[in-house]
């Protein structure tokens, strides 16, 4: 059995569309289902049903991913090894949202970039979600954090810790408004308050609102700036309310350079997963990274 076959029809079978398999494999669309098309005449099956968005594996197309999809993947981890100057030390390429990556998963993950003969090279790219499952399906990374659960069977998630949202503001704030008008009239006694935001879009305080209020916000930006960290700083300096993950805010709190504006019985949560393309925990290196990671987040929840 010809091994291209086999690459295209695991990459189909992972991504659950020709035209998504061809983009990976670099190939056209004609081509991956040509390939497929020889694949079954040869097989003397059908491995998949054709729909109208993507294709559904049948249960030989199951049967047969299951066997040769690992085979394949230690055959390019072999392969990658072989082109790296130093073949015991591989490369992991980790993506996700800057905050939690520069606060919580490199502290965690450069525990492991040690010459311990296990050990690997580490890379980091920020971005939104999108951007990082988008690059992890497309290969340009191996692990991808996210708030976001992928869906299809090209990506693989697994649930890692969630975050509690605290609404915070400058102490002067709190003083300004009052504790017992804001434990009275909830959201409106804060909408003369200026925001500090990541996006235009308010996608943190839209979220908080909409969760313990049953509202949307007001007020508009004031300061909008795209790290969480910054929005921190601009929240301690006094330049407005802000909604921010308890992990990244929690010194602050202690300290009393920021104070919590409302504690609601039920904070909203928001969760992050782990994930990576189907099939690559059988490379160590990206296993490796992924356990450690599930063992350090028993300590962040």
């Amino acid at each position: 059995m010809d091994l291209a076959l086999l690459r295209t029809f695991v990459t189909v079978h992972r991504a659950g569309s020709f035209t998504r398999a061809a983009a990976l494999l670099g190939l056209s669309q004609p081509a991956v289902t040509s390939q497929i098309r020889t694949l079954e005449r040869q097989l003397g099956k059908p491995l998949f049903l054709r729909q109208a968005r993507g294709v559904t594996p049948t249960t030989i197309g199951d049967e047969l991913a299951h066997k040769a999809a690992p085979h394949l993947d230690a055959l390019v981890e072999i392969a990658e090894s072989g082109l790296d100057d130093d073949s015991s030390l591989r490369t992991l390429h980790l993506a996700g949202p800057p905050e939690f990556i520069a606060e919580r998963a490199l502290p965690a993950l450069t525990e492991l970039t040690g010459d311990d003969g296990q050990g690997f090279a580490l890379r980091a790219s920020f971005g939104t979600a999108e951007e990082a499952l988008e690059g992890l399906a497309s290969g340009h990374h191996d692990l991808a954090i996210s708030t976001a659960r992928p869906r299809g069977a090209l990506l693989t998630a697994t649930p890692l810790c969630d975050e509690e949202h605290v609404l915070v503001a400058a102490p002067r704030w709190l003083e300004r408004i009052g504790a017992e008008a804001l434990r009275l009239k909830g959201a409106p006694a804060l909408e003369d308050l200026p925001v500090v935001e990541v996006h235009e879009s308010l996608p943190f305080v839209s979220r908080y609102w909409a969760s313990v209020f049953d509202s949307r916000p007001a007020a508009s930006g004031t300061v909008i700036v795209p790290d969480l960290r910054a929005v921190l700083a601009c929240a301690i300096a006094g330049a407005g309310l802000a909604v921010l993950p308890r992990y990244l805010c929690a010194l602050a709190l202690a300290d009393g350079t920021i104070a919590t504006l409302h504690d609601p019985p039920v904070p909203p949560l928001r969760t992050y997963f782990l994930v990576v393309r189907t099939g690559t925990l059988a490379m160590p290196h990206i296993a490796r990274a992924h356990e450690w990671l599930q063992r350090a987040a028993t300590a962040w929840c």
